[in-house]
């Protein structure tokens, strides 16, 4: 249920592309780019990301913020006509989908930031060209100059720095990598068709962090065509520590997860094994010197009750809700 809003669209159509509000139910013509950002307990970056979103070469014609409680979007502008905030639910599964559902089929593509992400100014522009040039591309992601979330994090005036001086360099590959292996940071910054989505949705068994999410999204989507990495669309992940889960939770879920994504069929078994190996044996190891920014042992503590419960057959990604 959503609790706050801000310019609130009473006229949003049903998903089969019709207008809910429409006299005559004549059919309604998507177009344009709609941004979804899911937030919590970042209002100032999230507050930086609408700002940086206003000054792209090519605006979104919506912003959609959704905050799991009030304090994650306050301070956002009230004044603006594209943009919507709400209070969803708390998850990040959980919130883009309410923002999918209020954005409806109005617009021709939908894209996903992270409310720490810090995209390059051009990055709505040439995301739009390459869809129209590539019918058959059903998604995109880009190429991140830096990943915080490996470090103690990236400073908001570094990252900006870092795009803008990428940007300056107005000579750019327009390569298009369709098949891109799985892997990376896709979730921080993707965009999709919204004709390919049709009843697709983010898994909500995946709460909170919602760990590989975006993974299991992109899969559903490779049904309807490619998903590809475009060059000429960059930026850089922040990787803040604020408003992200308990070492612990991540730590159930990077195994939970793993191995329901691995029932499903959305995700390739063999990234999904390597992925879940690679975790435990990092936590195990750096646990005995963890970084100062990351909870190694709280996500080996994790990691142990995961594999427990898989022993005991009990393992389900809800159960980070009861740690």
């Amino acid at each position: 249920m959503y609790v706050d809003s801000v310019n609130a669209d009473e006229r949003a159509p049903t998903r089969n592309g019709t207008s809910a509000a429409g006299s005559l139910g004549e059919p309604f013509r998507a177009e344009g780019t709609a941004v979804i950002i899911s937030t919590r307990g970042r209002p100032d970056i999230v507050n930086s990301l609408v700002k940086q979103l206003s000054e792209q070469s090519r605006p979104p014609e919506h912003i959609f913020v959704i905050g799991s409680e009030a304090g994650d979007i306050s301070g956002l502008p009230r004044d603006q006509h594209h943009l919507t905030v709400r209070v969803g639910r708390t998850g990040s599964a959980m919130q883009r989908n309410d923002g999918l559902a209020l954005a409806g089929s109005r617009f021709a593509y939908i894209v996903f930031f992270d409310d720490d992400f810090v995209p390059s100014r051009f990055w709505l522009e040439r995301m739009y060209n390459a869809f129209e040039r590539r019918p058959g591309i059903v998604g995109l992601t880009g190429i991140v100059l830096a990943d915080g979330t490996t470090t103690a994090g990236i400073r908001l005036d570094d990252a900006q720095a870092m795009v803008r001086e990428r940007d300056s360099n107005h000579t750019y590959s327009d390569i298009l990598g369709e098949g891109i292996r799985y892997g990376g940071n896709m979730g921080c910054n993707m965009a999709f068709r919204c004709s390919a989505l049709h009843d697709i949705r983010f898994d909500e068994r995946l709460p909170l962090y919602a760990w590989l999410e975006d993974a299991d999204f992109r899969g559903q989507a490779e049904r309807y065509g490619a998903v590809g990495r475009a060059d000429a669309l960059w930026g850089v992940h922040l990787g803040h520590k604020q408003g992200r889960g308990r070492g612990v939770t991540l730590g159930y879920s990077q195994i939970a997860n793993a191995l329901y994504l691995a029932k499903k069929g959305t995700v390739p078994i063999s990234h999904l094994a390597a992925l879940a190996a690679k975790n435990l044996l990092s936590n195990a190891v750096r646990s005995l010197r963890p970084e100062p920014f990351i909870d190694r042992r709280g996500r080996l503590l994790g990691n142990v009750i995961a594999v427990t419960d898989l022993i005991r057959g009990r393992i389900a990604p809800e159960r980070i809700l009861d740690l």
